[in-house]
């Protein structure tokens, strides 16, 4: 019989969908306020995979990621998801929203989503909240499975995950 224990540390990342830089620098000081000082964070990234967010968040869209150095236990992810839903909420504009933020987290198996949807691969972790694994760790590297957002599903997404598992196994 297996008994509980508790789980390992994950990296705690925010990803970051936004048109305006303004809104950029407003969700990372109110990020860093509420998870701490970030051990990595990613380039923009063009993200032009769907046109879902046009009509709110306008375009042309770039994506950020933001790692934070100090790690989480997994079962935080569920009021993550709802501090960053207020933080978008906060920054919205005319009930628009002016950044879409998506906190995860990666172990050294997986990269995991929160999501206020469900669907087929969804579980549901309490609050309103949802959890998918999006990425899983095999043959030294994060690769996708077919529930995977395209851009996640990238090798640009993949490489910067795994330079940030990096940081998890340090």
């Amino acid at each position: 019989m297996g008994k509980p224990c508790v789980p390992d540390q994950a990296l705690l990342f925010v990803g970051v969908l936004y048109r305006e830089e303004e809104y950029l620098s407003r969700s990372k000081k109110e990020l860093y306020g509420s998870f701490g000082e970030s051990v990595l964070e990613s380039p923009p990234i063009p993200w032009d995979y769907s046109q879902y967010y046009r009509s709110e968040l306008g375009s042309p869209l770039l994506r950020r990621f933001v790692f934070f150095r100090d790690p989480i236990s997994p079962e935080t992810l569920c009021d993550i998801k709802l501090v960053t839903n207020a933080l978008e909420a906060d920054l919205s504009t005319d009930g628009k929203r002016n950044v879409n933020l998506d906190p995860g987290y990666l172990t050294a198996y997986n990269v995991v989503l929160a999501s206020t949807k469900n669907y087929a691969h969804r579980i549901y972790i309490g609050k309103g909240i949802y959890a998918e694994i999006t990425l899983l760790y095999r043959d030294g590297k994060y690769r996708p499975h077919v529930f995977t957002y395209r851009d996640y599903a990238s090798d640009e997404y993949a490489a910067l995950f795994a330079r940030a598992r990096k940081f998890l196994k340090a």
